[in-house]
């Protein structure tokens, strides 16, 4: 298995790039700030682009200093070849999205 981490920002932005078949064991995002921020993420296929029909959170607050998992335990998500994982948040670098992965 392999993790990899991002701040996210006011712009929506890859966090996690399948190089090909992938599973998401662990997904989870920290506000590390003194103020409540939401957050959006986004499950997109290859090729496509983040919108309304890929979106998995919208406006997801996360309070001051509380982590809020996605992903965990027995639960997987399966990416196929250059699917993406791309998040936004309204306030830039206040949260951090934290992602584990195992090739399938």
């Amino acid at each position: 298995m392999s993790t990899t981490s991002a701040l996210l920002t006011t712009s929506i932005a890859n966090v996690y790039a399948s190089s090909g078949n992938t599973a998401i064991t662990w997904l989870s995002i920290n506000n590390y700030s003194a103020s409540n921020v939401t957050a959006n993420v986004h499950v997109v296929p290859g090729g496509g682009s983040a919108n309304a029909q890929n979106q998995i959170l919208t406006n997801l607050e996360i309070a001051a200093g509380d982590t809020y998992q996605l992903y965990a335990a027995g639960e997987k998500l399966l990416l196929d070849n250059n699917s993406s994982i791309q998040a936004l948040a309204n306030t830039n670098t206040s949260l951090n999205i934290v992602v584990s992965y195992t090739t399938i």
